[in-house]
């Protein structure tokens, strides 16, 4: 049996993603169908419904599945199959958000392929109409909640925590964006307490707290207290996540992680240069300067070249044990009647990753 059970756990995430895929045609449904028989608006639906299986599906859906195996770990046996099929479509709601910013980000950031694809606003036909795209893909969250929760004593807090947490990926956003402008190098800014303000606010927030936070509503916890000890392990867990992504992508290997980093080029405001600000020499300090957010491949070499002669792949080791011990110490000291496990569990799926 337990030579068996990494082949089992491998079955039961294929399911679980069946489980979760097979929501989003209904999803997509919901919020074309009619439309499509209006001929006022028909082509409009047709377009949505692009933007829509477009955009939204083709993610590795860790924050809506995280809603999911939420739930299951607050409620246990007590879950029901149409229980199961309401937690999925939050999880679909978080996924819509995912996508809204993307699409968005996409355009801030000049990006050119997302998920594989060419970024939505790239194709001839979409341009800049993907702006007003990111705002449907956004509205899309607020019909399907309406649609299947608003009878539920916890619809309110659904909306006003969706509401919360778009404001505050918002403002890290624009924090990102601000810190780290496009036509010149300003490192005045990249300091540690800016860098955790971006990561709390831009990624934290929506990447590990909304999900759990969802599935407490709909497993009716109305602790305050509760939610507040979530938060504190869950944006803790955000900021682990950020980090460990930015040393991978400029130290993974593109054939685990699918893609190439490029925060060096595109003047980031990530953990390994602000590290690095505080540890330099002049002379070093001047090479980042004038090699840093350029486009030109022995620019980046010689970034990372400082960054190893500074030992960050070293600081950045102790960085992911120490964070990780201070991660599961916060866990152990929970006061609240929350399931550890299902915080070790996250906390343990992310330690040493390299992908």
């Amino acid at each position: 049996m337990g030579d068996s059970s990494p082949e089992l756990k491998k079955m039961k995430q294929v399911s679980d993603m069946k489980a979760f895929d097979d929501i989003f045609p209904e999803l997509v449904q919901l919020m074309t169908k009619d439309g499509l028989k209006d001929s006022e608006v028909a082509d409009a639906m047709t377009w949505h419904k692009e933007v829509l299986e477009y955009n939204c599906p083709y993610g590795k859906k860790n924050r809506g599945l995280t809603v999911v195996h939420s739930y299951q770990y607050l409620v246990g046996d007590k879950a029901t199959e149409e229980d199961l099929k309401l937690a999925r479509i939050l999880g679909w709601c978080v996924e819509f958000l995912q996508a809204f910013f993307l699409v968005a980000d996409d355009i801030m950031d000049a990006s050119v392929t997302r998920r594989g694809q060419p970024c939505w606003y790239k194709l001839e036909k979409v341009g800049l109409i993907a702006t007003n795209d990111s705002i449907y893909i956004e509205n899309t969250i607020y019909v399907i909640l309406k649609k299947y929760f608003k009878s539920k004593p916890y619809y309110v807090e659904l909306i006003e925590l969706m509401h919360e947490v778009t404001l505050q990926t918002i403002t890290g956003q624009t924090l990102d964006l601000i810190t780290a402008p496009t036509d010149h190098i300003d490192f005045s800014n990249y300091t540690i307490e800016r860098y955790n303000a971006i990561v709390k606010y831009k990624t934290a927030f929506y990447s590990f707290y909304l999900p759990v936070a969802l599935a407490m509503h709909m497993a009716g916890i109305e602790d305050e207290a509760a939610f507040d000890s979530a938060r504190v392990i869950l944006l803790k867990m955000g900021e682990f996540f950020q980090i460990q992504d930015d040393y991978i992508d400029c130290f993974g290997d593109p054939t685990l992680t699918g893609k190439v980093g490029t925060d060096i080029e595109d003047n980031k405001c990530g953990w390994l240069i602000v590290q690095a600000l505080t540890r330099v020499s002049a002379e070093q300090r001047q090479v980042l300067e004038e090699n840093y957010a350029k486009k030109d491949a022995e620019c980046v070499a010689k970034v990372k070249a400082v960054y190893k002669e500074l030992k960050l792949q070293r600081v950045y080791a102790d960085y992911e044990e120490n964070s990780y011990n201070e991660l599961i110490q916060l866990i152990d000291q929970l006061d609240v009647s929350l399931p550890r496990k299902m915080f070790t569990a996250y906390a343990d799926k992310i330690y040493k990753r390299d992908r």
